[in-house]
Parts: structure tokens; sequence; C-alpha cells
């Protein structure tokens, strides 16, 4: 039996204990599509950080900040199997290296197309940027909706989750947090 094979003998029988008739005709194909969906929103089990990135680090001498902001975010709840959704910021502050941009998303994706919490998810992300990079520093803020908040338990249908991730002068160059937070349109509260 293959992996899908056991995912639609899964569905068929979750529909069975939830008192639906796997074999009416609007739910006949259902355990195959539920299968696939559930394949495609896990796919970033099988992917590595390199094989995203694929060597696109160049040497440049650059040292400024690169920010990729509003990066779509669609990840599965571990805790409900309920998607959470909403967007990401990414930047760093590079060091004689840079990434190609169209990567930095599907850094993102990687970590979000696996159960997730939103938490791990922010710091995954930041941590392996700046593992390949070796920037000066990286930060990483993701806003996000909950549908296991909004749909069930709570029920809160305006609240939003934000989580940020900071490594090296991110985390302790109030300059660059500041930039930071600016560049992604976010309030930028003095330090004490």
């Amino acid at each position: 039996m293959s992996d899908d094979d056991a995912l639609v003998s899964l569905t068929t029988q979750l529909l069975r204990e939830l008192g639906e008739s796997p074999e009416r005709q609007g739910l006949l194909h259902t355990p195959q599509r539920v299968a696939t969906s559930l394949r495609e929103l896990t796919s970033g089990y099988g992917r590595e950080i390199a094989d995203v990135v694929n060597g696109a680090i160049f040497e440049e001498p650059y040292e400024e900040m690169v920010v990729v902001r509003d990066i779509e975010v669609y990840s599965l709840c571990e805790h409900h199997l309920l998607p959470f959704f909403g967007k990401a910021h990414v930047a760093y502050l590079a060091c004689g290296r840079i990434i190609g941009l169209s990567k930095i998303p599907r850094v993102v994706d990687m970590f979000a197309r696996r159960l997730q919490v939103q938490e791990r998810l922010t710091t995954q992300v930041a941590e392996a940027l700046h593992d390949v990079l070796q920037p000066y520093g990286v930060g990483v803020v993701i806003e996000a909706a909950h549908l296991c908040m909004m749909m069930r338990g709570v029920q809160k249908q305006n609240s939003m989750a934000v989580t940020s991730a900071l490594t090296g002068a991110m985390r302790t160059d109030p300059k660059c947090r500041a930039e930071f937070l600016s560049l992604i349109g976010l309030p930028v509260t003095p330090t004490r």
C-alpha cells in the first residue's frame, strides 16, 4: 500500500466516523483529493535548505539591509490541522554575500509546508537564512490569522498573531531593528 493509498483509506474511515457516506456522489473522490491536498500542504518535509537555495548565494560587496516583505504564508497548525495564513517579512543585513531574492519566499514556503506552530516557523526561517548567508543579522516577522481560533474555540474573527525572530545585529543593535521594523511598516518603539 502506498502512502497515498494509506491517506485515502484513513480519509474514507474518517468520513464514516463523522457520520458521512464516502459512497455518496459528492464524496466519491474526496479521499483522493484530501490525500493529494495533504501531500502538497506538507511537501516541506521532503525539502532541505540546500536544495531550496540551490547555490543562489553570491559574493557581493554589499553590507546593507535586504528586505522581502508581504510574502504570502499558508501553513497547517499542528494542534488542530487547521490552516493559518498571513504574511512574512524577511530581512538580512548583508555581510558580503547576497541570496537570489526568489529564494527567500521559497525558504518560507519550505518551512510553512509542514505541520507548524507560527513561533517555530518564524524561528526556522531566521535560523536557516542566518546559517546559509552568514550575514550580520536576520529579521523575520510573521503576521497570521489562525482558523483554529476563528472557526472553533474562542472564535475571534479579527485577531492576528504576530511573531518575530531576530539574529545577530538585528537582535543586538537597536538601529538595525528599528530600520527593519520601519521598512516592513511596523511601528518602532523607542528603546529604553
